[in-house]
């Protein structure tokens, strides 16, 4: 196992019509999807969470397993599945989130599960870490393999579920801590540090202890800052984009996926790459997310789809 992420998994029932109560129903949660886009790129990949054993649990660890991702650390539980909702706008996702006493906000094992010598990232964030007991586990787990694995943090901010905004930033903070490389969408930056510009935003990251930082603005490409550097941006590949979901998520599996491609192994070396090594890294990530949006739902690409992409953008 190379990556393992940690957090949730659940059911998205995204409405099919447009001011209807018709929903379709994914499996999903940002995790979820980072992880089967990781596997889906090439990469020995194991998931961290617990389960439900109801139909929706059943789904969501056929799919994990259907899809190439190492399930041998799922715990099981006759606790409910976490569920989604999601209402589809021109500009972006509202959610509606159903989480409380669910199988993966109450992961909680005994001891910490030990993961494999040969895994070099391990990536955590998004709403699993507004639920106890799975926030403290998880912060537990992290801290357990900080120096020996690449800590990825992704916050994945959803308003809806975070009642105390002021709160949660203070949180945050402490999970930059944690982490060697954070990646922010825009509309994460601005609920986190409203009115601030982003590269002050993540020269904080940076201060906290994050040896790379990078924001992505959809359509408009992603910055990387780094100590030391200027920033580094890249454009996004122009696509007809059909679905924004879980497009932060494959970037995220990207960016893991290529940086292990570039030999980085440990925390140390995401400050030894280069300008030229980061920005194939981030154009192999913008790739991956951008053939994502052009299919219904979250649905990240091969590594062949990837690999004929970029050659196709070079010709």
């Amino acid at each position: 196992m190379r990556i393992a992420l940690t957090g949730e998994a659940l059911i998205d029932f995204t409405a099919s019509e447009a001011g209807t109560l018709a929903f379709l129903g994914h499996e999903g949660g940002s995790p979820l999807n980072t992880a089967v886009a990781c596997a889906r790129l090439g990469v020995h990949t194991g998931f961290l969470t617990q389960l439900s054993t109801d139909l929706f649990g059943e789904r969501l660890m056929g799919f994990l397993a259907g899809n190439g991702v190492d399930t041998s650390f799922i715990l099981r539980s006759n606790a409910p599945s976490t569920l989604a909702f999601v209402e589809r706008t021109p500009q972006t996702n509202r959610y509606a989130f159903y989480t409380r006493g669910s199988a993966d906000a109450t992961w909680s094992p005994e001891p910490l599960p030990q993961l494999p010598a040969d895994c070099r990232f391990l990536h955590f964030g998004s709403i699993s870490l507004l639920q106890e007991p799975a926030s403290t586990r998880i912060a537990d787990l992290i801290t357990a393999n900080a120096g020996r694995c690449v800590i990825v943090f992704d916050p994945n901010v959803r308003p809806s579920l975070i009642p105390d905004m002021a709160a949660f930033r203070n949180r945050v903070t402490n999970w930059l801590t944690m982490a060697d490389l954070v990646k922010l969408s825009d509309e994460d930056a601005e609920l986190l540090a409203p009115g601030q510009p982003v590269d002050a935003l993540a020269a904080d990251c940076l201060k906290a202890g994050a040896r790379a930082v990078i924001v992505t603005r959809g359509g408009a490409g992603a910055t990387l800052w780094r100590t030391g550097h200027a920033p580094l941006t890249v454009a996004a590949p122009r696509v007809t984009v059909v679905d924004t979901i879980g497009a932060g998520d494959t970037f995220t599996a990207g960016l893991s996926v290529s940086l292990l491609a570039h030999g980085v192994e440990h925390p140390a070396q995401l400050g030894e790459l280069s300008d030229e090594a980061w920005t194939e890294v981030m154009r192999f990530a913008a790739t991956a997310a951008a053939l994502n949006c052009t299919r219904e739902g979250a649905d990240p690409p091969t590594l062949e789809a990837v690999h004929n992409a970029l050659a196709q953008a070079d010709n």
